[in-house]
C-alpha cells in the first residue's frame, strides 16, 4: 500500500460520519449491517468482486475507500464442507482476516472480525465467557480460531465478535429449514444435545453498530440472551408460527454429518454488557422476527 497516505482522525470515529467498509456484504450479517448503518458512509464487497484471501485485492479496496472501520462478515460457513475442504475454509476464515488485519494495522483502521461460539469445545453448560480457554473440536471452528489469532497477532484496533446460530429472512438457516420440513412432512426429529444462543442477525448488527462507536477494543460475545437446545429452538419456532407439529427429541449421534458440533456452547455477554451493549432474550427476538417477516403465514414451503 505504498501509495496510500491516509492519516486517521480519531474524532471521526464518533458521530454519524464514519466511512465503513463491509466485506462479505451479500450474506446474512453483511446485509444486516447495511440495513443498520444507514447513517454512515457504507460500501460493501463480496465474491467474486473481491476475494479477501488475495492480499492485493484487500490493498486495492483499502486504497480506494480509505475506511475508518472494516467489518468482516466474509466467511466459509458450510460447517460440514470445512471437513472436506479445509484449505478453502482456512483461506476464507483464517487467511482473509489476516490480510485485512495487516492492511488495517498499516493505516490505523478499526477492524471488526465476526467469529463463532464454536471456538469452544462445548463442555460448559453454564455458557462460555469471553476469557474462557478456546479449544475447537472441528475444522470449521479451527479455521475461525485461526482468524481470531491472526487478527490479534497483527493488529491492535480490533473487535472480535463471537456469535452463534444466526438467522435472517431469506437464505439458509435453521428457522427456514424447520418450517419447510414441518410443512412438508408434518413432523420433526431434532437434537437435544446441541445448545447455544439463537441470534437474530438484525440484533447482532445493531450491537456491532453500537460497539464501533465506543473504540473499546477487545473480544465480545454478542448473541441473543439465553441458551436453548436445537429441540427447544424448534419447539419455540413451531409455537410462534402457530404450527402444531410433533417433534421427536434425538441425540446428535443419531444425526449423521461430517462435522461434530460442540454440544453445550452457549456464550455469555459480559464485556459488552459492561459498556452498555445488551441483547434481548432469544425468545423475544424470535417472536419479533417471525411476526415481522410473516413467515408463519407463508404456506409456499420455500422458506
Amino acid at each position: 500500500m505504498s501509495g496510500y497516505n491516509y492519516a486517521k482522525n480519531p474524532e471521526s470515529m464518533f458521530g454519524n460520519d464514519m466511512r465503513i467498509l463491509i466485506v462479505g456484504d451479500k450474506g446474512q450479517a453483511g446485509q444486516a449491517m447495511h440495513r443498520t448503518l444507514t447513517s454512515h458512509d457504507v460500501v460493501g464487497y463480496d465474491l467474486p468482486e473481491v476475494d479477501i484471501g488475495e492480499p492485493a485485492a484487500v490493498v486495492r479496496i483499502m486504497e480506494q475507500h480509505e475506511p475508518d472501520v472494516v467489518i468482516n462478515c466474509a466467511a466459509y460457513t458450510n460447517v460440514d464442507g470445512c471437513v472436506e475442504n479445509f484449505g478453502l475454509a482456512y483461506r476464507a476464515n483464517g487467511l482473509g482476516p489476516q490480510n485485512l488485519a495487516v492492511a488495517c494495522a498499516a493505516h490505523g483502521i478499526d477492524l471488526v472480525q465476526i467469529s463463532s461460539n464454536e471456538v469452544f469445545p462445548g463442555e460448559k453448560a453454564e455458557g462460555y465467557d469471553e476469557w474462557d480457554t478456546v479449544r475447537p473440536i472441528n475444522p470449521y471452528a479451527k479455521s475461525k480460531l485461526a482468524g481470531e489469532f491472526n487478527v490479534r497477532s497483527l493488529h491492535r484496533q480490533y473487535y472480535i465478535v463471537r456469535t452463534s446460530w444466526l438467522y435472517a429472512a431469506g437464505g439458509k438457516n435453521f428457522i427456514h429449514t424447520m418450517l419447510r420440513l414441518a410443512r412438508q412432512y408434518g413432523k420433526l426429529r431434532v437434537v437435544t444435545d446441541e445448545v447455544s444462543n439463537p441470534t437474530y442477525v438484525d440484533d447482532l448488527a445493531a450491537s456491532i453498530a453500537q460497539l464501533i462507536e465506543t473504540r473499546q477494543y477487545g473480544t465480545y460475545h454478542l448473541g441473543n440472551a439465553g441458551f436453548c437446545s436445537r429441540f427447544e429452538f424448534a419447539a419455540e419456532i413451531m409455537r410462534c408460527a402457530g404450527l402444531d407439529v410433533p417433534i421427536t427429541p434425538i441425540l446428535g449421534n443419531e444425526f449423521k454429518r461430517a462435522s461434530t458440533p460442540p454440544p453445550y456452547c452457549g456464550i455469555n455477554n459480559n464485556v459488552g454488557a459492561a459498556i452498555g451493549i445488551e441483547m434481548r432474550d432469544w425468545r423475544v427476538a424470535l417472536a419479533d422476527f417471525l411476526e415481522t417477516q410473516e413467515l408463519k403465514n407463508d404456506q409456499t414451503g420455500h422458506q
